[in-house]
């Protein structure tokens, strides 16, 4: 029993590296993750004083935890044995797929990482690019939007900075979880958008087996009362104008809406709008590749990509650099989902797939057609339209300030923003019209302004962006959407002539 035990040290080492990490996992780990989260859920709880919107319990749950409960979901059990059944592999296999599926499209939301780093990053962005403006935001609709609720910010995507610029606009309301798509998941990203409460998605995936796990995360993040943002666009526009709805996302959010539940889902239509889009030559490539039965494949060429910002950052230096003009963000009307419901006399749980497709389809494009309506017009917007509208003909500086101004009225007719800077129209004229003579999208002979035939295509795409609410039919529409907001005729680009 005395005797002496004589062992290696790389042996002696090993266990002793083991011990510690043994005391760590039991006694101190533990401790530790207790002592943060403590401190998170407090921050939380400070945060939702300040918050109309509060950060529901579901978004400070445990990553894990959310995933166990996807995962077990009867809806994904269900899925589960039917891929098993149809792709000819046991049960083990299939619910590994479903794992995999779930750890990538759950987040992991860190308050800390969505006020401290994400909010103050897109402020400084944001402001470093663009003049941002809020425009209309119907305050009393919004104050009276229940603080329970699930609310889903719906918006138009002009580019990839309306993730920025609507985070920083939207802070003081509440933390939006994104659906992001595949082209975040690269590292370090992919861990800082996770950690920021968006979830990944795979837009075109055919696989029905991952469709029902996304459908069960967005259907239970939605009774939950998630405060979420879409783009029901799908993607980037490339003409400027609104494009037809995917409403996969959404049909996952009403499909089981209970219209006599605790918790109502409301639609806020948010529109987003820019003097300049960073990536409006690339859009406009690729819808022109598209139109010719080419694929609508964005191509960057790194060397351009690379001159762009190197003359950027030298334009700094040397105390030279504009921002972009103006980026504004508007909240329209906030649509109750129970009170549109009601209005129908519908419940959707009760129809047959086919009836519920197509009341789904209905709400979409009445959403779609509120979104229209919300997204602001700026001062190149302005100025592209109205010549636009004869695009062959020059305009004198007067001729082109009557046309604004008539323009002006017929959106305010209609109920749209209009961001007049200063308060001044001619001044807006005016940053509108250097905007463009700087870019050569159009140019000044004889006294006259008239679109650039080389660059006719780019300003049509910064035109569509307000000419469905400036056309005269406009009103027809509106007029005929009766009782139920559904807009009689789709929401075209206007044609490049």
């Amino acid at each position: 029993m005395g005797s002496t035990v004589a062992l290696p040290l790389w042996l002696a080492v090993v266990m002793a590296a083991l011990a510690v990490w043994a005391l760590l996992d039991r006694l101190l780990i533990p401790s530790v993750r207790w002592a943060l989260r403590r401190r998170a859920n407090k921050a939380i709880d400070e945060l939702n004083t300040r918050l109309h919107l509060r950060i529901k319990p579901f978004k400070s749950t445990r990553r894990q935890v959310l995933i166990d409960r996807l995962l077990y979901d009867p809806d994904v059990l269900d899925a589960v044995e039917q891929h098993a059944k149809e792709a000819g592999v046991p049960r083990a296999v299939a619910m590994d797929k479903a794992k995999r599926y779930a750890r990538e499209i759950v987040p992991s939301f860190s308050a800390y990482a969505y006020f401290r780093i994400g909010t103050r990053l897109a402020r400084r962005l944001s402001q470093l690019l663009y003049r941002v403006r809020v425009g209309y935001t119907n305050s009393d609709a919004l104050r009276e939007v229940d603080p329970d609720a699930s609310v889903v910010f719906v918006i138009n995507h002009r580019s990839n900075m309306d993730y920025v610029l609507v985070t920083y606009v939207a802070a003081t309301a509440s933390a939006l979880s994104y659906a992001v798509g595949e082209w975040a998941q690269v590292w370090p990203l992919r861990a800082l958008i996770r950690s920021m409460g968006a979830y990944f998605i795979r837009r075109n995936s055919r696989d029905l087996l991952y469709r029902r796990v996304l459908a069960r995360y967005v259907h239970t993040a939605t009774q939950a009362g998630v405060v979420q943002a879409v783009f029901p666009e799908g993607g980037l526009s490339l003409d400027g104008a609104l494009r037809e709805p995917k409403l996969g996302l959404i049909s996952y959010m009403v499909a089981g809406f209970d219209p006599q539940g605790p918790r109502d889902v409301v639609f806020i239509p948010v529109g987003v709008n820019y003097d300049r889009v960073l990536e409006d030559r690339l859009l406009t490539g690729a819808a022109a590749r598209a139109a010719s039965g080419g694929r609508p494949s964005f191509r960057i060429s790194g060397r351009k990509l690379l001159g762009f910002m190197a003359n950027s950052v030298w334009l700094m230096v040397r105390g030279r650099w504009y921002r972009y003009g103006y980026a504004c963000v508007s909240f329209g009307k906030p649509i109750s989902l129970r009170a549109y419901l009601a209005e129908r006399s519908v419940d959707l749980r009760m129809l047959t797939a086919e009836r519920r497709e197509a009341e789904i389809a209905r709400f979409g494009t009445a959403l779609m057609w509120e979104l229209a309506r919300t997204v602001p017009a700026l001062p190149v917007s302005l100025v592209a339209l109205a010549l636009m509208e004869e695009p062959e003909r020059g305009l004198t500086a007067f001729e082109l300030k009557g046309r604004v101004h008539e323009l002006i009225g017929r959106l305010e007719s209609h109920g749209a923003y209009i961001h007049i800077p200063r308060r001044d129209r001619e001044y807006a004229i005016d940053v509108g019209v250097r905007m463009l003579l700087l870019r050569r999208m159009i140019l000044q002979e004889n006294e006259q302004f008239r679109v650039n035939p080389a660059e006719k295509v780019l300003l049509a795409y910064y035109a569509n962006a307000i000419a469905p609410m400036a056309r005269a039919d406009a009103a027809k529409a509106r007029s005929a959407e009766g009782a139920t907001g559904q807009p009689s005729g789709a929401i075209a680009p206007m044609p490049v002539v």
